[in-house]
């Protein structure tokens, strides 16, 4: 029977050496893993022309955008109407170079300024980030006003 208790006592380290580990991992922020910019969107458009809401995701050192787990991009616009409202990651500008293993998404949705005031852009954007400790859901939505002359 010492036998088994040293086996006990020996699974029960490391699995309190595991539970440790996990524990000081689930302490990282995954919302630290990146930034989100929606630089280079249209701030001015005329009635009935067209500008560009631009979206991109840009991972820091050691952390991706997951290309497996669903990517998710809503649009509605107030006196803009966005030519696409759903997107998804195959909708990305920003293809993988040869060698690469992941690639920071990058949406350009063009949309119609519809009458002149003060239109907004409501985003609505679900992903995961992953690194090697962790892959969590993530969301975040912005409002952009867009000046229609």
């Amino acid at each position: 029977m010492p036998h088994f208790r040293r086996i006990s006592s020996l699974a029960a380290a490391v699995v309190a050496l595991a539970c440790t580990q996990v524990h000081a991992e689930g302490q990282v922020d995954p919302s630290t893993l990146y930034t989100v910019s929606t630089e280079g969107t249209s701030t001015k458009v005329k009635a009935g022309e067209q500008g560009v809401f631009v979206l991109s995701i840009k991972s820091k050192s050691g952390a991706h955008v997951s290309d497996e787990a669903p990517l998710k991009l809503e649009l509605k616009g107030t006196q803009l109407a966005p030519v696409q409202e759903k997107l998804a990651l195959k909708d990305s500008v920003a293809k993988k170079a040869e060698g690469q293993q992941f690639v920071d998404p990058r949406f350009e949705v063009p949309f119609k300024a519809t009458a002149a005031g003060k239109g907004t852009l409501e985003a609505k954007l679900t992903f995961f980030i992953c690194s090697e400790q962790l892959c969590a859901r993530q969301q975040k939505t912005f409002s952009l006003p867009v000046e229609v002359l």
